[in-house]
């Protein structure tokens, strides 16, 4: 059974945010995770990059962006690489800097869209 963090996004709330508003969001957990990992408490940045994998699902399992099949790679791609860099070997190179600057112009993005 799969753990459910989010469940109020997990019930359908998340579709309805906007793509900037959800990479937003999923760039929030992914800064948690990233803090927690320089802060060397390995339980909570676990845990934070799991809940950012979930809003990456939710993501990738909303309808509206299947329209756009170039989105869905990009939102599949940026998951892949977030997994590579937390819990791989760092295959695509990535920094800490690198995935909170791509997650922080979305956050922008949606913050301006308001």
């Amino acid at each position: 059974m799969k753990n459910v963090f989010h469940t109020e996004m997990a019930a359908g709330r998340w579709k309805e945010y906007s793509l900037f508003e959800q990479l937003g969001n999923i760039g929030s957990e992914v800064g948690r995770s990233l803090k927690w990992r320089v802060a060397k408490d390995e339980a909570k940045a676990t845990n934070a990059a799991y809940r950012a994998l979930e809003l990456f699902d939710c993501t990738l399992e909303d309808r509206k962006h299947y329209v756009l099949p170039g989105r869905l790679r990009e939102i599949a791609r940026a998951r892949e690489v977030f997994v590579d860099f937390f819990f791989g070997d760092n295959g695509y190179h990535s920094t800490a800097q690198s995935l909170d600057s791509y997650f922080f112009d979305y956050a922008l993005a949606a913050r301006q869209g308001r």
